[in-house]
């Protein structure tokens, strides 16, 4: 029989997983209006509906695979693919920040940071520094689901840009977004110095550059996850 330790342990990690899908149906529904913009954009340039859909499914990244989409239509299938996986770099930023709240083997560790995408990363940062894994999960559920749900319902209804525009729809992922970063803003010193540099750094290179590269460049401002919590405030 399993002891009471064990059985506590189980039911905290079952909490905190339905915590997590809970608290990633926002930014899933958000998302899935995201994709609807980009299922009829795919179908609107000539790829059918099973790409698109299977796309989503198997890449789940809005800014990597909008990327994709606008620049594979100049021609270039190499800039393409430099642009999104510029555009995804960030996660290796991520990724070190979790590295420490990984637990098992390699492969173990593997599967577990393909939850990784950029609202569950908020939405899994605990108030002891690290990440609860379990709740990554949990969060990503829902915005895979709705993510590619929208894409499918995207491609089948091919909705207008004029019509995303007036309904307001085209800023629900922005606003969404913003809500989780402010709330984790306030609870972390560290985080506030983070996004002020990461803003700051895409203000500048913006004057400079195109937008992806300002992104890429804003998130060099992650490496201070890495540093230890007491350095991180006296700075």
């Amino acid at each position: 029989m399993r002891s009471h330790a064990a059985v506590a342990a189980l039911l905290d990690r079952r909490q905190e997983f339905f915590e997590g899908m809970r608290l990633g149906i926002g930014p899933g529904a958000a998302a899935f209006v995201l994709a609807l913009s980009f299922g009829a954009e795919a179908v609107a340039r000539d790829w059918g509906f099973g790409l698109p859909v299977l796309f989503s499914m198997f890449a789940w990244s809005g800014s990597a695979q909008f990327a994709l989409l606008t620049s594979i239509a100049g021609g270039s299938a190499v800039v393409a693919v430099t642009s999104a996986v510029l555009i995804n770099a960030r996660y290796l930023m991520m990724s070190l920040a979790l590295n420490d709240s990984l637990h098992g083997s390699r492969l173990s560790r593997a599967l577990q940071v393909q939850a990784l995408c950029d609202a569950s990363f908020v939405v899994a940062h605990n108030t002891k520094g690290g990440y609860d894994i379990v709740r990554l999960v949990g969060a990503s559920i829902p915005q895979w689901v709705l993510w590619a749900a929208g894409t499918a319902v995207g491609a089948l209804t091919a909705p207008s840009p004029d019509l995303m525009q007036r309904l307001g729809l085209d800023v629900a992922f922005p606003a969404f977004f913003l809500i989780l970063a402010l709330d984790e803003l306030r609870r972390s010193k560290r985080a506030l110095a983070a996004g002020l540099l990461g803003a700051s750094v895409a203000a500048a290179l913006l004057f400079v550059t195109t937008p992806s590269y300002a992104l890429l460049g804003a998130i060099a401002a992650a490496l201070l996850g890495i540093l230890p919590e007491k350095e991180a405030e006296q700075a």
